[in-house]
């Protein structure tokens, strides 16, 4: 019962953070799992790529730096563990690939070094929850305001073409509007900095330049 009553006193956010490293950690193995035999079997790397990619996210994820100033609204948390996990549950290419293949995988690995060009240049205030863990502005946040969605996005793009499934088109739509409604709660809450206010001003553009 004290365990329990010890439980009880946790912050949700503690909790919920707990339950969503436990949850994409079981998910990339599940990703890895169909993707490296499909590799294999196709002799295509790209399935690699993906798995690295999201690897990269899983792996921020775990080290990320905790924050009191973090959205308790619970549809912030839902958009950022759906926006997570959704990308984890696609399935290896399938059929005729849309585009030439030196194509998709030129959109993937530009995906994957902007991606991570973010993520080193936010380091350890990687979050996924709405939050406020610290205004960079280095690196190719010069150029958009969320270039860690740009990159997830151009890289989905790529695999998506590589060899597309009615699944993984309908899984990387929704994947992109929960990146959208991301951006807009992350920017409800970083709006109250003055450092991102400023930075704003000189970015203009969110996700792409003269589109959004």
């Amino acid at each position: 019962m004290g365990a329990l009553r010890h439980l009880g006193r946790l912050d949700r956010p503690i909790v919920f953070d707990l339950v969503e490293k436990v949850a994409i950690s079981c998910l990339l193995g599940v990703l890895a799992a169909r993707m490296i035999p499909a590799a294999i079997a196709s002799g295509s790397s790209l399935p690699i790529l993906l798995v690295a990619s999201e690897g990269l996210v899983v792996a921020f994820i775990l080290l990320r730096r905790s924050t009191h100033d973090i959205s308790l609204n619970w549809r912030d948390w839902l958009f950022g563990f759906a926006g997570t996990i959704a990308p984890l549950l696609a399935s290896p290419p399938s059929g005729n690939p849309v585009a030439p293949l030196e194509i998709c995988g030129m959109l993937m690995l530009f995906g994957f070094i902007f991606n991570v060009s973010a993520k080193l240049t936010l380091r350890r205030s990687f979050g996924v929850v709405a939050a406020n863990r610290g205004v960079k502005i280095g690196g190719p946040y010069r150029l958009i305001r969320h270039p860690m969605y740009a990159g997830y996005t151009l890289t989905q793009l790529g695999f998506l073409l590589s060899g597309p499934t009615l699944w993984n088109l309908g899984l990387y739509g929704l994947a992109l509007s929960l990146q959208i409604a991301r951006i807009l709660a992350e920017e409800r809450i970083l709006s109250n900095d003055p450092a991102y206010a400023e930075m704003s001003e000189r970015v203009r553009y969110r996700l792409v330049p003269y589109v959004f």
